[in-house]
């Protein structure tokens, strides 16, 4: 992929020398598109001209990111005869997912061009800057809220006076005063990217997992200019929407206007349109929960956190939940809409066992959501978790994501075992693709669902030592060894639920599990590639 630069917006301020201003990041998939560089960009002023945004992968080779950057950096370095003032400017978007990667890019971009001034900001350069090698490699770093702070750092180091600190505390400005990003998402973006739109900030909960213990409190976006913005995405074709607010259904009148808005956009079969949102489980309305059963399958997605279901364990860390209630909710989610609900819980909380882990796994499995996502705690900087590090012994990875290795409760092959439980729930479970092979799955645990998948997915790793890399045809095969060698299952029993899952999956590999019981299939057409391969050989043969 190239990148070029329009030089002749340099004409725009002609009192000026000609610098560049790149906003750059490494997101996670190409599917993502950042949120938090396009409110930088709407938010430069008069410097918008004169800023571009370059997003890569955590793929990327990190010279192949130089290169793509050195494009653009090199032209305005040209432009100013790399004097100051007119220097170009690099602002790199930080976070969990990618400091590793773009410590790596900075190390080869500062070595090629020192002159070029890097700024840092982000979640994970926002708290506990002492030793960190990205924030050395730097010039610059904004702590906390960027969206105007950075425009500010850029005119300083543009125009002087010079900032006299390299870290600068961003504030929260009033939300009036942002101009919102939603404009900066390109036609691209919206034909193929997923839309991150948030018509809130910050969180009042202080569950000390998250950063957001840190906001203490939410601020909400003009909601009548936050739908004019919304209605400008869907007009331009936007029909993929994700919000981040961290709790949508904090306000039910702010929630129940933006699904109303949802709603009278319903469209046809031939255009499917996808929302989802970030829900507190203990507090559904009946008027919230009304509107909400108003919409059909396949538009609305809910990820509801719940997180853990031991009381300690949610008193320790400050998580405020009335567990009998988020029970009634996620029950009444599942069985009277038609949303499709993803529910979370964190594995190795401090405190949490793995009896008690197990109980609130399977009183959560009882309520059906369509999907379990199991995480592993992660040690954020600055989140309030750590003041438990002592006292509850818990041992975290010191490379990034710093993931929990171990506790007082949890030893370290344990945590382990739960890991790959994890994957082995993802491929077998939330993939949705073994939806009758589960229940025998799960029927062997005695009543836990939880051991009853724990004994698989320990079977599956002494089996096969892998988590990745699994075909639909090899899982097939693995599950019917399992289930009819290690529980006993006949093997018709089976190979019922296994063809059953796998044709409506619509794979059309040939497990050695379902041979002979396969429908004839119409043999695939061979591929261009392949008769030319054939013509080849053909020509060498005569």
């Amino acid at each position: 992929m190239t990148y070029s630069f329009d030089n002749a917006l340099m004409t725009l301020l002609p009192d000026r020398a000609s610098p560049a201003i790149v906003l750059a990041t490494l997101n996670a998939k190409y599917i993502h598109a950042s949120l938090g560089l396009r409110y930088l960009l709407a938010n430069m002023g008069e410097l918008r001209p004169l800023t571009v945004l370059r997003e890569f992968t955590i793929a990327t080779p990190a010279q192949q990111v130089v290169d793509a950057l050195l494009l653009v950096l090199d032209a305005a370095l040209a432009a100013s005869d790399g004097a100051a003032p007119g220097v170009p400017i690099v602002g790199f978007g930080v976070y969990v997912w990618n400091v590793r990667q773009t410590t790596a890019v900075l190390r080869l971009l500062k070595a090629a061009r020192p002159q070029i001034r890097v700024v840092l900001g982000g979640p994970e350069v926002s708290h506990e800057l002492d030793r960190q090698q990205i924030v050395e490699l730097a010039d610059y770093v904004i702590t906390g809220w960027g969206d105007l702070a950075f425009a500010r750092l850029c005119r300083a180091l543009l125009d002087g006076p010079l900032p006299l600190t390299k870290v600068i505390a961003g504030e929260p400005p009033p939300l009036s005063e942002i101009v919102p990003p939603y404009a900066e998402y390109s036609d691209d973006d919206l034909a193929h990217r997923l839309l991150y739109v948030e018509s809130s900030r910050g969180c009042p909960f202080t569950c000390e997992f998250c950063l957001s213990a840190l906001d203490k409190r939410a601020w909400a976006f003009d909601l009548d200019a936050f739908l004019g913005e919304l209605q400008g995405l869907y007009q331009r074709g936007a029909r993929n929407f994700k919000f981040v607010d961290r709790t949508f259904n904090l306000k039910i009148d702010a929630s129940i206007r933006i699904l109303q808005f949802f709603l009278d956009r319903l469209p046809t079969s031939d255009e499917p349109l996808l929302v989802h949102f970030e829900v507190v489980p203990d507090h559904l309305p009946e008027r919230l929960g009304q509107m909400i059963a108003r919409f059909p399958p396949g538009v609305l997605q809910l990820e509801v956190g719940v997180q853990s279901f031991n009381v300690e364990v949610q008193q320790r860390i400050a998580r405020r939940q009335d567990n009998e209630r988020s029970e009634a909710n996620l029950r009444w989610l599942v069985a009277q809409s038609a949303a499709h609900v993803h529910a979370d819980l964190i594995f190795g909380l401090p405190g949490e066992t793995l009896e008690s882990f197990a109980l609130g796994f399977d009183r959560l499995y009882a309520l059906g959501p369509h999907e379990i996502q199991l995480g592993l705690l992660k040690r954020l900087r600055g989140a309030p978790i750590a003041r438990h590090t002592a006292a509850y012994a818990m041992v975290y990875d010191a490379e990034p994501p710093y993931t929990v290795r171990q506790t007082g409760a949890v030893d370290a092959a344990t945590v382990l075992r739960m890991t790959r439980f994890a994957r082995y729930w993802e491929l077998v479970a939330n993939s949705g693709r073994f939806v009758q092979t589960l229940s025998l799955l799960l029927a062997a645990g005695a009543g836990s669902p939880f051991y009853a998948f724990l004994a698989l997915a320990d079977w599956l790793w002494l089996t096969s030592e892998k988590t990745s890399g699994w075909s639909p045809e090899s899982l097939v095969d693995a599950l019917f060894d399992y289930l009819c060698a290690k529980r006993g299952r006949s093997a018709a029993s089976v190979q019922k639920a296994l063809l059953a899952d796998y044709l409506a999956s619509g794979a059309r590999g040939s497990p050695r599990a379902l041979a002979g019981l396969l429908p004839k299939r119409e043999a695939p057409r061979p591929s261009r590639r392949a008769l030319r391969q054939d013509r080849h050989l053909a020509a060498r043969q005569r």
